[in-house]
């Protein structure tokens, strides 16, 4: 078995992780548009609040948290990698903070992204020295613990028991809603916090250790066209998308009315 020392980062691409990347954008796309039919272009859908349409939201925010932690160790240049992605979450916020702020989105999946990998910047000399399958174990126990950290409860075991419930003095103001601790009145349309969320960025950083504990990192393959585009150029896509949708959405709807 190969001790992981992290240092090392293998920069060839694996296309599968392009091609699933591109999967789970054109899921985030369609999703998205159905969001903007329904609460901007007053379209009547009630099974988009089903728990089956929940299921679909978490299906794509899942995958992208993962394969982010996943792609770490395989990633060059990380700390320019993480400002991107953060510098892109910043202007999401100011975006719709100017032009949409009733749908304000503070805190959203790219600032949570570029958030983790700055990170793990400090943190991947302590990280490395752990066995990935206590990490890996120990990174999805601390998810499933804090999953619903954001309401002040912990260790989830039934459909509405929970280990414990916490004070409210930790939920005070934007700094702890960061943390995952938001403050009565915070609202975001699209809110990850780095509790729980971190945890599950971890969880697919070990499950890339142990990967590579046990086998050599398939690298090359074969991209499918469109997808393999879309996940190489993901963060472009998923800052331009919403405005695109917005505006094909708009001009069907007019088109529909004349």
């Amino acid at each position: 078995m190969r001790r992981y020392t992290g240092k090392k980062r293998d920069v060839r691409r694996w296309a599968a992780l392009d091609n699933l990347r591109g999967l789970t954008l054109l899921s985030m796309i369609a999703y998205h548009a159905c969001w903007d039919m329904v609460y901007l272009f007053g379209a009547d859908w009630d099974w988009y609040a089903s728990a089956a349409a929940y299921v679909w939201q978490q299906s794509i925010c899942w995958t992208f948290i993962l394969l982010s932690g996943f792609c770490w160790p395989l990633g060059s240049k990380p700390l320019r990698r993480g400002l991107e992605v953060f510098g892109g979450g910043l202007a999401v916020t100011a975006a719709t903070l100017l032009f949409m702020p009733a749908n304000r989105v503070v805190f959203g999946v790219l600032t949570l992204l570029g958030s983790c990998m700055l990170l793990m910047i400090p943190l991947e000399r302590f990280l490395a020295r752990l066995p990935a399958w206590a990490g890996l174990g120990g990174s999805a126990l601390l998810f499933w613990f804090l999953r619903d950290v954001n309401r002040g409860l912990l260790g989830r075991v039934g459909l509405s028991t929970y280990l414990a419930v916490l004070p409210g003095w930790p939920y005070r103001n934007l700094f702890t809603a960061f943390l995952g601790f938001p403050p009565a009145g915070f609202f975001s349309t699209d809110y990850f916090s780095l509790a729980p969320w971190f945890f599950l960025f971890l969880t697919g950083y070990f499950a890339n250790r142990l990967w590579r504990d046990h086998r050599r990192i398939p690298t090359g393959g074969l991209p499918i066209p469109l997808l393999g585009t879309l996940g190489r150029y993901s963060l472009p896509v998923y800052l331009l998308h919403q405005p695109a949708v917005y505006g094909l959405l708009w001009g069907l709807t007019r088109l529909n009315r004349t």
